[in-house]
């Protein structure tokens, strides 16, 4: 019985030893000394894994920051005499005596000779990958407005500044162990480009951002809808991920594709390291880790690079490090469902269906790329047109931000997008509370033809108006080919209103100018999310008649906050103390407003008085 009992003790062990994930053997930086010779991993076509030796020459100090370290060495074997250090091998590993050292992250750039590389010790990667908390206010970065190709530059610059020299300087770097390698060698080296896949997009929409990306050290590659990259088993299942597997993060799925392709470090039970550098050093972000297949390496002068595409999605990236990107094993992040539809005066409808992550600067930005790219793909791209947009994004816990705008011109797609991306891109970077967007759906109707009308006469139709009473005010309006319509409000007439008032009928742009110099009405401060989603909803439209009925009864801005109808006595014990805050007395006073709903984008701005009848 004791020897039975004991037997089934030594069967649970083992059962819970064969379960437990291994914990990662590194070899010690301090340890490694010139001439060694390492094996590294990683594969250069296909789903094979091939070998390649790693001389190693040196140990570069405090070049990234206190106790950073780079591993100086000379890759041999494989393809890589021709190709030199290659895109896409970042996250490589590195062996010694079965011990892992770290991973294939930096090169010296273009044109080198010699493929001569940076190792990223892993037991830096992992302790980095190791630190949890949500991306902090002060960290995050913003898609700046409006978007221009400058202002998507300086963007992308402020969120890659990683790619900057590994040092500044040579006095930055302490070489160890290898005395003939100059410092000057760590201001050369930088991070193994990283392949970006794009599919979907039309050449003249994504062609701006492909030349800042490369700008900044990464490799733009045109492909096609991601591939279902599987590596198979004997059982016909998917292999398990392996140390220099390539991998893929996806930023955008569905019709359109953005991602990119890296190779693995090394699998701890269900984590996952790679790269050995940044993806884009955004911190803790929520991006889907994939399967990726390669399907050949392109030799170049430059940069050679592995083309790859990426596949299942098998996990999530949770940190986006200094020195590594890291995740886990098993379903991938909620995504941000999007429908796009488009429908042409042509008789053309195409309806669109993405994926994209909700991450404070990539949820703009490609908000942007995919209204942007559909607009572009399948409509002029010169020429005047017009574009309406409605729809709405569903932001979690706090009901809905809703579009509805008409866009028309020489350039619409861009207002047309901006306008979709411009609110999101504030809720994303507000300082209340982080934003989570369930959906985004969006139905545009296009037309080749301008659709604009300019406001060419007010009046009131009826009998004098009296105090309390309601009068028709119409508005007639003339297209742009000559044609003229007329809009009617019932206008309400406040029963406390005397003398003489005006009726402003206005476009948004020349109405919000007239507040600021008039009334000095000044942007509202929202106190919380709430609040700002209701200030975006309320944000004026192209397609709308905005009506102000004024009176002169006697008003004044205090705090930037517009006080009508003040007894003569209130005005002037507020004019004589104005230290409790800016006072301005003011004779147009706002007794009322309205909006008159439009098909046309209307422009100009008419302003009537009427006499009541007392």
């Amino acid at each position: 019985m004791t020897l039975r009992r004991s037997a089934v003790a030594v069967a649970l062990v083992a059962l819970c030893t064969a379960v437990l994930p291994a914990a990662t053997v590194s070899f010690p930086v301090d340890d490694l000394r010139p001439g060694m010779v390492a094996v590294g991993r990683t594969v250069f076509q296909g789903d094979r894994l091939e070998e390649f030796k790693v001389h190693i020459l040196g140990v570069l100090r405090n070049v990234i920051g206190t106790r950073r370290n780079l591993i100086l060495a000379r890759l041999e074997g494989g393809p890589l005499a021709d190709t030199g250090v290659i895109a896409g091998m970042s996250g490589s590993p590195v062996y010694l005596d079965g011990k892992l050292v770290g991973a294939v992250s930096y090169s010296l750039g273009q044109f080198s000779k010699e493929p001569i590389a940076g190792i990223t010790p892993i037991d830096e990667m992992i302790e980095a990958s190791s630190l949890p908390g949500p991306r902090p206010p002060a960290a995050r970065v913003e898609l700046q407005m409006p978007i221009t190709p400058e202002h998507l530059q300086a963007s992308l610059r402020q969120a890659f500044a990683w790619t900057r020299p590994f040092a500044s300087s040579p006095a930055d770097v302490q070489v160890i162990g290898a005395p003939g390698i100059n410092a000057a060698i760590g201001t050369m080296l930088r991070p193994i480009a990283t392949p970006l896949t794009m599919g979907g997009f039309d050449p003249q929409v994504i062609d701006p951002l492909s030349a800042t990306f490369r700008d900044l050290g990464f490799v733009p590659v045109m492909a096609g809808a991601a591939q279902q990259a599987l590596v198979p088993s004997a059982a016909g299942r998917p292999a398990p991920l392996r140390p220099g597997d390539p991998v893929g993060v996806t930023l955008m799925s569905g019709d359109l594709e953005f991602g990119a392709t890296g190779t693995v470090t090394e699998v701890d039970g269900d984590r996952v390291y790679a790269f050995g550098h940044p993806f884009y050093g955004l911190g803790p972000v929520q991006f889907p880790m994939t399967r990726a297949y390669v399907h050949v390496v392109l030799p170049s002068l430059a940069s050679s690079m592995k083309i790859a595409s990426t596949g299942e999605v098998i996990g999530t990236v949770s940190q986006d490090r200094a020195v590594a990107i890291a995740g886990t094993l098993g379903r991938g992040p909620t995504l941000i469902p999007i429908k796009l539809s488009l429908t042409s005066e042509r008789g053309i409808r195409k309806t669109f269906s993405l994926s994209m992550v909700n991450d404070q600067l990539f949820t703009p930005l490609l908000a942007y790329l995919s209204v942007f790219n559909t607009l572009a793909s399948y409509e002029r791209q010169n020429g005047v047109g017009t574009y309406t947009v409605r729809g709405s994004a569903q932001i979690r816990n706090h009901g809905t931000l809703d579009f509805d705008d008409l866009f028309t011109g020489d350039s619409p797609s861009v207002g047309v997008a901006a306008s979709v991306v411009g609110p999101i891109n504030l809720l994303m970077r507000n300082a209340f509370e982080n934003v989570a967007i369930d959906g985004l759906t969006l139905d545009i109707d296009a037309s080749e033809e301008p659709k604009s009308a300019t406001i060419e006469r007010v009046w009131i139709d009826g009998p004098r108006p009296r105090p309390g009473g309601t009068v028709e005010l119409k508005a007639q309006l003339r297209t742009y080919r000559g044609e003229s319509f007329i809009r009617t409000l019932p206008l309400q007439i406040p029963p406390q209103a005397r003398g003489t008032l005006s009726v402003m009928v206005s476009d948004a742009q020349r109405l919000s100018q007239w507040e600021a110099r008039e009334l000095q009405v000044q942007p509202l401060q929202a106190r919380g999310l709430p609040q700002m989603l209701q200030v975006l909803n309320a944000a004026r439209r192209n397609n709308r008649l905005y009506v102000r009925l004024l009176g002169r009864t006697g008003g004044a801005v205090v705090k930037g906050e517009s006080l009508t109808a003040l007894p003569a006595s209130v005005l002037t014990v507020m004019e004589s103390d104005r230290n409790g805050g800016s006072f301005r007395s003011i004779d147009d006073v706002l007794l009322g407003e309205w909006e008159i709903p439009a098909d046309v984008a209307v422009a100009g701005s008419r302003t009537i008085a009427i006499t009541l009848d007392n």
